[in-house]
């Protein structure tokens, strides 16, 4: 590890893992929002659906562009940049009064939050082939808990705080975080990964013809995984409440538990991956994935449904943090933008096509499309190893 110490590489996961926190934290504050700022823009439920693109919109075409941000200026400035962006950025909701200012200041929104994902996976994914660890889920484990400390605190917060203070607030806190933390990722260079072991092969600077369709291939991983996760976040409470009778602070609880699982499966991710390897990973993370969903769509008693989306969380947790490394290290940050992509593409195909899904069929027979795909997932990730290992 030439140029770099062990407590070089050490303060660098440090700081990797703050800023995966950080974002999750910043945009949970900015959902649990959402209802306030709708009542204050006067929109109707078509409208702010319309004006919420914005965030969607913003981060699939700066997904696209960062990874050429990232080529020319590294990695680590990106990620900072970035994150100075969002902190600023979510203090603009509140401040408007029409449902197309509110889809314009989210379109800056989204694409700060679009930014900091392609940049910190990318800086991530150099790390961890330094490191010689696959340490990448703690990375996403740590967005997860920034995701539910966000939630709880706009939780807290709520009745007391209106949303112009709560989200100046975070504003703060987050430029202070950034400030204390983005001096270490200015300071110490990106490790330069070793290049010709069997945990690093060479890395190309962006994807070639040969590279492209794997890159795509692991980026379609993202979106089945990702495709689940928009799904149960957007549905889960309905499908309790409506199919299965129970009251909204149950029907709540069982998105909760989906998250939980995701989280402990991330924090566990490494010891994993370590015992199993990457493909094995994918293809029993999925597979747990599949079966768990087909529990929880279809199950008639709310303990069985619970326990389904708890199999579900913890067999998605990894296939996410496992699709990008392997892109990234593919294609460095081309190819950890064109996963992310494709898997954000995947969280904002799940919601509609569920609902659309609903009206044909049912919600629970809707809600086994996500086995489906993650059964894809598992199916991909095989095929895939069978043809890189001919």
């Amino acid at each position: 590890m030439p140029g770099h110490t062990p407590t070089d590489l050490s303060r660098l996961r440090t700081a990797l893992t703050v800023f995966f926190a950080l974002d999750g934290f910043i945009f949970a504050g900015w959902v649990v929002r959402i209802p306030d700022i709708k009542e204050q823009t006067d929109a109707s439920a078509t409208t702010l659906g319309l004006a919420l693109l914005g965030v969607s919109a913003g981060a699939v075409i700066t997904m696209i562009l960062t990874g050429r941000l990232c080529r020319r200026y590294g990695n680590h400035q990106v990620t900072v940049v970035c994150a100075v962006l969002l902190c600023l950025s979510v203090a603009l909701p509140p401040l408007t009064h029409s449902a197309l200012a509110l889809g314009a200041v989210l379109l800056v929104f989204g694409s700060a939050y679009g930014g900091i994902n392609v940049a910190f996976n990318s800086a991530a994914v150099d790390l961890v082939h330094t490191l010689r660890r696959p340490i990448m889920p703690s990375f996403h484990a740590a967005f997860s808990l920034g995701g539910m400390a966000g939630a709880g605190l706009g939780a807290l917060v709520a009745g007391a705080l209106t949303p112009t203070r709560h989200l100046l607030g975070l504003t703060a806190l987050g430029l202070l975080v950034t400030a204390l933390t983005g001096r270490v990722l200015l300071r110490i260079p990106p490790p330069a990964p070793p290049q010709d072991t069997p945990k690093a092969p060479p890395r190309a600077h962006r994807p070639g013809p040969g590279t492209r369709p794997l890159v795509l291939t692991f980026g379609l991983i993202a979106l089945c995984t990702a495709y689940g996760e928009g799904a149960l976040a957007d549905w889960s409470a309905l499908h309790l409440k409506q199919d299965l009778h129970v009251t909204a602070g149950t029907a709540a609880a069982g998105y909760s538990c989906f998250a939980l699982a995701m989280t402990i499966g991330r924090l566990t991710g490494t010891r994993l991956l370590e015992r199993l390897g990457q493909t094995r990973t994918l293809v029993a993370g999925g597979t747990t994935a599949a079966l768990g969903m087909l529990l929880g769509a279809l199950a008639p008693a709310l303990w069985l449904t619970l326990l389904g989306f708890v199999i579900t969380g913890l067999g998605l947790a990894n296939l996410f943090p496992v699709a990008i490394e392997r892109a990234g290290t593919l294609a460095g940050p081309d190819g950890v933008a064109i996963a992310s992509t494709l898997g954000y593409g995947g969280m904002l195909l799940g919601p509609p096509a569920i609902g659309f899904m609903a009206d044909w069929f049912s919600l629970p027979l809707a809600l086994t499309s996500v086995a489906a795909l993650a059964a894809t997932a598992a199916a991909i990730a095989l095929l895939t190893h069978r043809a890189t290992h001919r």
